[in-house]
């Protein structure tokens, strides 16, 4: 057996819940903005925050929501996310964060799934969280902005303050306090069981790599909270080392660029599609960028000459790093000053790493392909509700199978460089192509399908679909891309539909998907 190492030195990591963690600044720094909307400039200060999330906590438990409780929460960035997820988690209870561009059918499936009991959106999504709840555990749904224009007989999910409560007692390693939704591997989403003590460990193993100043800083969100990407390392992450975090709801360039302008941006993460509009949008241009100490994409990969590319324009490091939900989320990251083109940075402290031949099972070394197999705090407890897929992804030593291929340099610097898992990932969503072909195999005209991912320079990859119409009937493209259109979110799309006669598969039945890859 080969174990690749992190070359940094071990860190040490409490045992205490998340939001003592994310907190700890508020009593050394209680005036400094912790949290801010990017478009109003509506703030709270650490103190603030802080105070607000224990008088949150302190409705919901008068409400009887507590430990073994889970809340749903549907909305896009803005502070009182932060407020939310932090109450659920003082009170006890788990928060499952829902994307709010799904559309009902999917937000009925994680609700259901994950067993909520409340559901907080805003008036936007009101609607949809409305039909959502028939068919679950949800008796009513509660908005942030009191259902804003939306007409929606929601509740206003502010009026829930109460008075404050301390920290509920928690079992760190055990408790489970968020359930993000992740397709693993392959396969539909299944909840990832993530305890306060995973999200710990992660900020703790990031702080030597990422290198917070503490003081006069503030980074960039736009990467959506419900996202384990956005939840743990813009929001959590930031907070947690006294950093002001500055919300957008929605990513805009012209907006963002501004932001950064006038209020002194230094973090900027970003995820590769956006890294393309540093490096070649002539809007960039007209704003000053100088404030930023650097860009820090993850997601997917970035290559090395488009983070140069960008690096150049913007006047800063433009690093990435390596992670999954199910690794809360990083493994892999770029230590400041330490960026080699191409590579996702080093293996982060407190984590061991293998290189895994997926035909042979054999350990591969330096400058070896290999699956990247990971072992560390940072692995989550498993899947809800799913002890086969749980099986399938951590072995009984307790490493977590990545299904990314991946090479370790003699510089310690990870690269990954192919997929062994069959998720496509768009713009750095996890589109899994088994819950694409469940639905299109219901459509009456559809015979057979297979869906892959086909490389686009903008998104990384894009769904396209094969499909083996039935015999005697017309089917048209439009016909196939609307069926997928009007039950999924967007970014689950099918972009291009290719006709065939048959879908090439092994004799066990499945899907030869590399046969289709190599005549795309």
């Amino acid at each position: 057996m080969i174990i690749h190492r992190s070359p940094l030195a071990d860190v040490e990591i409490p045992e205490i819940p998340i939001t003592e963690y994310v907190m700890r600044w508020a009593d050394e720094t209680p005036d400094r903005a912790a949290i801010i909307d990017g478009p109003s400039g509506r703030t709270y200060t650490f103190a603030q925050l802080r105070d607000l999330i224990h008088r949150f906590a302190g409705g919901l438990s008068e409400r009887g929501f507590g430990k073994g409780d889970t809340l749903g929460l549907m909305a896009p960035n803005i502070p009182e996310y932060a407020i939310v997820f932090h109450a659920v988690a003082v009170a006890g209870g788990t928060i499952t964060p829902i994307n709010p561009t799904y559309g009902a059918e999917e937000v009925r499936f994680q609700l259901r799934d994950a067993g909520a009991s409340v559901l907080i959106t805003i008036g936007m999504f009101a609607e949809t969280a409305i039909s959502a709840i028939e068919g679950t555990d949800v008796t009513e749904v509660l908005s942030l902005d009191g259902g804003g224009e939306s007409g929606a007989d929601v509740g206003d999910a502010m009026a829930l303050l109460g008075d404050p409560i301390a920290q509920v007692p928690v079992d760190a390693t055990t408790d489970v306090v968020v359930l993000p939704y992740s397709s693993g591997t392959t396969g539909l989403p299944k909840g990832v069981m993530l305890t306060h003590h995973n999200l710990v460990a992660n900020l703790a193993q990031a702080e030597p790599c990422i290198q917070f100043a503490n003081e006069g800083e503030a980074a960039l969100s736009f990467l959506p909270f419900f996202h384990i990407y956005g939840m743990q390392v813009l929001m959590n992450a930031s907070l947690a080392n006294g950093v002001t975090v500055i919300t957008m709801p929605r990513f805009d360039l012209e907006m963002a660029l501004s932001i950064v302008q006038e209020r002194k941006v230094t973090r900027f993460f970003a995820v590769p599609p956006i890294v393309l509009a540093l490096a070649k949008h002539p809007l960039v241009d007209q704003y000053d960028m100088s404030s930023l100490k650097q860009v820090f994409s993850g997601a997917a990969p970035l290559g090395a000459e488009l983070a140069a590319e960008a690096a150049e324009r913007v006047g800063c490091e433009v690093v990435q790093g390596f992670g999954m939900t199910e690794l809360s989320p990083v493994s892999h990251c770029t230590v400041v000053g330490d960026f080699r083109p191409g590579t996702s940075g080093v293996t982060i402290p407190n984590t061991e790493c293998r290189l895994v031949d997926p035909e042979t099972g054999e350990d591969r070394g330096i400058d070896e392909e290999g699956e990247l197999w990971v072992r560390g705090p940072q692995v989550m407890q498993g899947y809800l509700n799913n002890d086969d897929a749980t099986r399938n992804t951590i072995d009984d030593d307790g490493w977590l199978h990545t299904g990314d291929v991946a090479v370790i340099d003699d510089h310690h610097h990870v690269s990954i460089v192919d997929r062994v898992k069959e998720l496509i990932k768009y713009k750095g969503f996890q589109v899994p192509p088994a819950e694409l072909e469940a639905l299109l195999i219901a459509h009456p005209k559809v015979a057979d399908v297979a869906v892959i991912g086909v490389a686009d320079d903008e998104a990384g990859e894009i769904p396209k679909a094969f499909v083996v119409p039935q015999p005697g009937v017309e089917l048209t493209e439009d016909e196939v891309k609307a069926h997928v259109a009007e039950h999924l979110a967007h970014y689950k799309h099918i972009r291009i539909v290719e006709f065939a006669e048959e879908i090439p598969k092994s004799p066990s039945g499945k899907i030869l998907r590399r046969f289709l890859r190599d005549q795309s």
